[in-house]
């Protein structure tokens, strides 16, 4: 959630990590006992997804150390409850005495923020469910925290221009590009609480300065990062800065995401030796996560069209303008052997085909990106396969038309553990199962038939000839899709049909 307007008045380091859930994963549902969110595979399940998707679309018009890594206090398990907008979310601990807050991740912002000394219906205090369980959200006040303290207005970080009193507070204002939402508050700093994720488990406490929002609007009070936002944007502002200033951490950090919904962020990892990678696009005026993306290969086409695209985890589908949307969606629909599904407006996506009669399986051609500088970025699974009211299946190429820009959304990221190295303006991916760092390979790694609880299926080293092959044995049980794949658990929507504001 890019920010449209705001105003405020090496070496040895370490990397920490924390797991991140999306909303729908089975794990986060069973938490709250949530049974009516759409089912895994079925057309409204997509619907939702990418109907959240749109309405956040605005926010972007506007080496290895030798140190344990750091993992949050709360540890890697970051599972609570399933009432978040956003696609992740972590469970992150701040001041003394210690309180937990569920934060979305987002990687089009910059600032951290909480629901702080909220006033009159400016934040969300609980959420319940459809069958009734309430969810209590913890409120932060710099009043209750021995650690705290609030930014004065005379201070270098506030750099307003004029102060009411020499005792004012540094306020903020954060106006975001979706729905007329905003966050106003003030700044505070505490200690954000991390451990050593090794066999020691070391406290390390992190004196951060991060927003205590008194008044939310828009989306933040309809079910969209209810209880925080993570910035993990470029800015000064944001956590991955703020902890690289600290020297906590190289000013890097990747996300991986499993296909159970599981995955993780490590703050100060600069991948490895022998990642992949592409420069970043750097703007002079609020930099985001772009790339430049020199050739396509979908099969036996090639196109060598040149564009720009923005890599945001804070967004469920990928999104192209034309002409590499339609180059994308033409090359593949001439090389599958399916009949094309009928148009429906009830499907987000535009190129679908029906399963045969007794059909388990489906090849479709290599889609390959060949990134400025050379290296190839494989995708593990651009489809999505949809369950029909009718009981059959057909699967459908999982990318939808832009009108304005270009995102790699979170199912092109699946099967990758993707480094954003502020340091070097470097994007870094290597393929992995997002669930131990030993797995981190370019070697196939066994696909999944238990979405719920395997690890990914990544096949990065596949040719153009080979095609993709999916789930060649399975029959389709009567309970998911044939073939649920790692980005099907990071679709989200507001939730604003199944959890209502208490």
């Amino acid at each position: 959630m890019v920010l449209l307007s705001s105003w405020r008045s090496c070496d040895g380091l370490g990397t920490f990590g924390y797991g991140l859930h999306h909303r729908f994963s089975d794990p986060v549902k069973g938490i709250l006992g949530v049974d009516e969110l759409p089912e895994k595979g079925s057309a409204d399940y997509y619907v939702a997804m990418a109907h959240r998707d749109r309405i956040i679309r605005g926010r972007h018009l506007a080496s290895i150390n030798d140190q344990s890594p750091l993992a949050f206090s709360g540890g890697n398990d970051t599972v609570l409850i399933n009432s978040l907008g956003f696609l992740h979310y972590a469970n992150v601990s701040l001041g003394n005495p210690s309180l937990s807050f569920l934060v979305a991740l987002d990687t089009g912002s910059d600032l951290f923020w909480i629901p702080c000394d909220c006033q009159k219906n400016g934040c969300v205090k609980a959420l319940q469910s459809s069958s009734g369980v309430v969810v209590n959200l913890n409120i932060y006040s710099p009043n209750n925290s021995s650690t705290s303290g609030v930014i004065p207005c005379n201070s270098t970080f506030c750099k307003q221009s004029q102060c009411s009193s020499a005792s004012a507070n540094c306020g903020y204002k954060v106006a975001y590009l979706s729905n007329n939402t905003s966050s106003t508050g003030i700044f505070v700093e505490d200690l954000l609480h991390l451990i050593r994720d090794d066999d020691q488990s070391q406290a390390v406490d992190a004196k951060i300065t991060f927003g205590c929002g008194q008044l939310q609007t828009g989306t933040f009070l309809e079910g969209a990062a209810p209880n925080g936002l993570f910035g993990l944007g470029m800015d000064n502002i944001s956590v991955p800065s703020t902890l690289a200033r600290l020297g906590l951490a190289s000013n890097s950090f990747s996300m991986c995401f499993g296909p159970d919904g599981i995955g993780r962020i490590k703050f100060g990892d600069n991948g490895r030796s022998d990642q992949r990678k592409t420069p970043f696009n750097i703007r002079s005026t609020h930099p985001t996560y772009n790339i430049s993306i020199t050739k396509t290969t979908v099969g036996k086409n090639v196109s060598a069209l040149e564009f720009s695209a923005i890599f945001d985890s804070g967004t469920s589908f990928t999104s192209l303008k034309d002409p590499a949307y339609t180059f994308i969606s033409e090359s593949l629909n001439s090389q599958v052997p399916e009949r094309r599904h009928p148009s429906d407006s009830q499907i987000p996506f535009e190129y679908c085909y029906d399963f045969s009669v007794n059909q388990t399986s489906y090849v479709i051609p290599d889609i390959n990106l060949t990134m400025k500088g050379g290296d190839q970025y494989s995708l593990t699974d651009p489809t999505a396969v949809i369950q029909t009211t009718q009981g059959g299946y057909m699967y459908c190429l999982a990318l939808l038309k832009s009108e304005d820009i270009n995102i790699i959304g979170q199912n092109f990221m699946t099967g990758y553990n993707i480094v954003f190295d502020r340091e070097k303006n470097v994007l870094g991916w290597k393929a992995s199962n997002c669930y131990d760092e030993e797995n981190l390979s370019t070697l196939p790694i066994s696909p999944s038939h238990s979405p719920a609880h395997s690890p990914a299926a990544v096949n990065p080293e596949a040719t153009e000839n080979s095609g993709t092959n999916s789930d060649p044995t399975v029959s389709p049980p009567s309970s998911y899709s044939p073939k649920l794949k790692p980005f099907h658990y990071t679709l989200a929507m507001l939730l604003l049909s199944f959890l209502a504001i208490v």
